[in-house]
């Protein structure tokens, strides 16, 4: 039986390991937490966020994905993913964006207005109904993320999210949540992109359909 994970607040640390280890003992017990992560993957959940994105490529509508610090750079590593690698030989990938990676306009949003406003004012001006708003974060309670949760059941589009701790307010505001049940971000952050991956390869191997 695993022990229930608490959330938690964006950026705050449960806990970074036992303490007290050697390099090699903690990667030791790094790797044992990976591995347990690993064993309690939904599967079930991964799937459905897959058919999610499928359905979306096939009436060609758009996929953005965001997030923040470390879950930015997941995110443009997803855009990338579906927008190139997904792709089979001769087939067609999504119309995927991360809107994690426009530096002037995030920090135009941020100077001017408010940081809480960086993906939502994006959306504003680019989701249409039927795209698919893909949330990373690793607490799933930063406020911008939510925001944009909101918004976009108000333009009618899907919204998915891979998510750590217990899931957070975003967990209950998706389609299609996948959560990391842990306490470590960095595991977190790690299955995120396996995850990416997953659903990334397993695109690319299926072939045209």
């Amino acid at each position: 039986m695993t022990a229930k994970i608490r959330g938690t607040l964006p950026g705050h640390f449960h806990h970074a390991g036992p303490g007290g280890l050697g390099l090699r003992d903690f990667a030791r017990w790094y790797r044992g937490q990976e591995l347990a992560q690993w064993e309690l993957l939904n599967l079930a959940a991964v799937e459905r966020l897959t058919r999610l994105l499928l359905d979306a490529q096939r009436r060609a509508r758009h996929v953005f994905v965001m997030g923040n610090g470390g879950s930015a750079a997941t995110a443009a590593s997803i855009a990338v993913d579906f927008s190139k690698t997904a792709a089979p030989p001769g087939g067609r990938a999504w119309k995927c964006l991360s809107l994690s990676e426009n530096a002037a306009f995030i920090t135009a949003m941020s100077n001017d207005h408010t940081f809480d406003d960086i993906f939502v004012r994006q959306l504003d001006n680019l989701l249409c109904p039927g795209d698919v708003v893909l949330l990373v974060s690793g607490s799933g309670n930063s406020p911008n993320l939510i925001k944009a949760a909101r918004f976009a059941r108000t333009r009618r589009a899907k919204t998915a999210a891979l998510l750590g701790f217990d899931g957070g307010k975003l967990k209950g505001l998706v389609d299609a949540p996948v959560v990391i049940p842990c306490a470590q971000y960095g595991v977190i952050e790690d299955l995120h992109l396996a995850v990416s991956h997953i659903i990334t390869f397993f695109l690319r191997q299926r072939g045209r359909q």
